[in-house]
């Protein structure tokens, strides 16, 4: 049993890495804390993010710098220069560098565990999603499964099902159908809102798969429900890298006690360094 159990899980792996392109940069990063140590490579598909961390590691800019943000099954955030002498239970995550690196989303690249990502504002100010240019966050997540996954489907794609929304009860030919919705709204006559949702949402769905819109790969699909992860932050923040030894070190420091803002009530600082260029 035990043997079977290696061999589906040697076998797991080698699926999931066949369905990937991207590959490493030379450098090794590692980022030491009281709670163990996190060895990481970057990608080379993310050139501008991979050469921005490398920087700031070389420059000691994240030593003594906390992980000032983490939820459990969800992932670990750091980078804010503002934490290095930040008083106990101040709000952290507003500190930043007085630049942004642009958005480099990688179609095979997924939010698995273990993924380094950057932070950034959201979308109401940055529709560009440009990257911050010191804060990181590494996934944790967890496992999912396909009901899940259909469900981050639709998060991902909300701004493509509202705008054929928009369109849809904007054409003549649906304006005493949006007068209708708009009246019964004013009279709190629920029933009568029901109905007409459901024949906006018929017209939603069938021109929605008409769409260009996001899917998750099947490869992605896979790693999700066995690995864990984050789905629906694909396409939405920048992936960069990868920790490769020390998961566990995700597990631990997402575990501590923390605020209401989600700072740890004991500070984790971080040590990034550069252990190998070949």
């Amino acid at each position: 049993m035990y043997l079977k159990a290696i061999i589906l899980s040697l076998s797991l792996v080698l699926m999931i890495k066949q369905g990937f392109s991207q590959t490493f940069s030379k450098e090794t990063i590692l980022i030491s804390t009281e709670y163990g140590n996190m060895k990481i490579k970057l990608f080379n598909e993310t050139p501008k993010h991979r050469d921005n961390f490398l920087k700031l590691v070389r420059e000691h800019f994240y030593d003594s710098l906390l992980f000032h943000r983490v939820i459990q099954d969800f992932m670990i955030q750091g980078g804010d220069p503002d934490s290095k002498h930040a008083e106990p239970a101040k709000f952290l995550g507003d500190g930043d560098l007085k630049y942004t690196i642009p958005a480099e989303f990688v179609p095979t690249l997924c939010h698995k565990k273990g993924m380094l990502c950057a932070a950034r504002n959201g979308d109401d100010i940055n529709p560009e999603k440009a990257s911050s240019a010191a804060q990181f966050y590494i996934v944790q997540g967890k496992v999912r499964n396909d009901e899940d996954l259909v469900s981050f489907e639709k998060r991902i794609n909300k701004p493509i099902i509202t705008k054929i929304k928009d369109d849809i009860l904007n054409k003549p030919e649906n304006v005493a159908l949006k007068e209708k919705i708009a009246i019964a709204k004013k009279e709190q006559n629920n029933d009568s809102l029901m109905v007409y949702f459901k024949i906006v949402n018929k017209l939603v769905e069938e021109e929605f798969t008409k769409t260009p819109h996001y899917s998750f790969p099947q490869e992605h699909k896979t790693i999700y429900k066995t690995i864990g992860g984050t789905p629906h932050l694909d396409s939405q923040y920048t992936i960069f890298g990868e920790v490769i030894e020390g998961l566990e070190v995700i597990d631990k420091i997402a575990s501590v006690g923390k605020n209401k803002d989600d700072r740890p009530l004991i500070d984790i600082r971080m040590t990034i360094s550069i252990i190998e260029e070949k």
